[in-house]
Formats: C-alpha cells, structure tokens, sequence
C-alpha cells in the first residue's frame, strides 16, 4: 500500500517520519537514504540475522573436516 503524505522541510533539510511508519519499521533511530535522480527513498536499516543464511549455502561438500582439504576442492573447482 502506498500513501502519499505532505511534510514541511525545516530550514535545516529535516522532515519528520511518519509516525506509524516508525512504529512499524524502524527498529533503531538509522535509516539508509537512497539519492535517485528527482527524489529520495528512505528504508529502515534492519538487523540481519546472517546465521538464518548458514544452512542455505550449497559449498558442494557434505561436511568440511579438513580446512585445507576444503579450500583445495574449491579453488580447484572455481580456478
């Protein structure tokens, strides 16, 4: 869903958030800010929880025992 709001901007280049999106979305007082040409999109910056990831990458070898053994089956298989 998309809302279309009117913000005043101080003199300063500051404009309020809108409340709801606050408490929806922001998790900490940080947004990240993407500069396009024309306009601004504003996304709150989130915690990752990169071990939710782990299990999701496929090294193309069922248990990694031999950390040299490891690196000689993927380099040679990249290189």
């Amino acid at each position: 869903m998309e809302d279309v709001e009117i913000r005043r901007v101080d003199s300063q280049g500051r404009l309020l958030l809108p409340q709801d999106w606050r408490r929806e979305f922001l998790e900490g007082r940080e947004v990240y800010i993407i500069k396009r040409r024309g306009y601004l999109k504003v996304l709150a910056r989130r915690r990752v929880d990169l071990t939710a990831l782990f299990d999701s990458v496929d090294l193309g070898v069922d248990a990694i025992g031999d950390w040299g053994e490891f690196e000689e089956h993927l380099y040679g298989a990249t290189g």
